[in-house]
């Protein structure tokens, strides 16, 4: 059984590869487990790679919205890539407008087009969303529209729709939203720095929360300003903790519980050779 799951990583960007192995094998003795997330066809290829030669890691894969262009279409390669065994997830997948343009309507469509397909790919695979949503600056409006396509889906499909909404900066409607849909929600080492969450992780039923911390990206306290790792991930869970005045290993224990659940990455299973 892991310690930890940190639902969201990057263990194949360039940040780590002077000492990946090395960091690999602390976050393994650490007991920690994490979901490599790919952002397009090569780095889901790399995140399969190193969760078959890990027994604590896993896979997501999927295409980054941040990174979808006017010639973007889906890559359909990412349906063979669904089925590998180590793959737990499908994204990271969504809407991101934060450095769109406000008239940029065509943009907006090839990104929706594109996330339809993930979630296409979620329902014929039975492996969860992993959601990107990220709004233009003062807005809801990705999470918007990512929520409209999610709620239209589950009204029109007897298939039940699940995922994650991933380094989760909504508001308390776009949570309430996210809930009655059945998805859970997750938060990074933000919240070790900054109080701005703190009323949507009261909120969030227990049940319904999952550890992460995107790494390499904003480590928490007391690392911040360098490089992140999932050897952080119980800095979050310890926040998580704080903020909701629970004990710790009561948190701990039912966010373990809904990886398992969600990901079905509670126990650790063997390598794939």
């Amino acid at each position: 059984m892991f310690n930890y799951v940190d639902i969201h990583s990057h263990l194949y960007f360039p940040d780590f590869d002077t000492d990946r192995e090395e960091e690999i094998e602390k976050i393994k003795q650490a007991g920690i487990a994490t979901i490599t997330i790919g952002t397009d066809f090569k780095s889901s290829q790399q995140a399969i790679e190193l969760a078959e030669r890990h027994h604590n890691l896993f896979a997501c894969i999927g295409q980054h919205p941040g990174d979808v262009t006017v010639e973007s279409v889906f890559d359909e390669r990412l349906l063979s890539l669904a089925q590998h065994p180590r793959v737990v997830s499908i994204g990271e997948c969504g809407l991101d407008y934060f450095r769109m343009s406000p008239h940029d309507e065509v943009l907006k469509s090839i990104q929706k087009n594109i996330f339809e397909q993930h979630i296409n790919l979620s329902l014929s695979s039975g492996k969860p969303l992993m959601l990107h949503v990220r709004s233009s600056k003062g807005s809801m409006d990705a999470y918007s529209d990512t929520l409209d396509m999610l709620e239209s889906r589950a009204r029109s499909t007897q298939e039940k729709l699940r995922g994650n909404a991933h380094f989760f900066a909504g508001n308390m409607e776009v949570l309430i939203r996210f809930l009655a849909l059945g998805f859970t929600v997750s938060f990074t080492g933000v919240l070790t720095f900054t109080h701005d969450y703190d009323d949507l992780v009261k909120a969030v039923p227990l049940d319904r929360l999952l550890s992460e911390t995107d790494a390499p990206f904003v480590a928490p306290v007391p690392y911040r300003g360098s490089r992140n790792s999932p050897l952080y991930v119980p800095e979050v869970v310890s926040c998580i903790a704080q903020i909701r005045q629970e004990p710790l290993e009561v948190v701990k224990k039912v966010l373990l519980e809904n990886a398992q659940k969600l990901f079905g990455i509670g126990v650790a299973p063997s390598p794939v050779l």
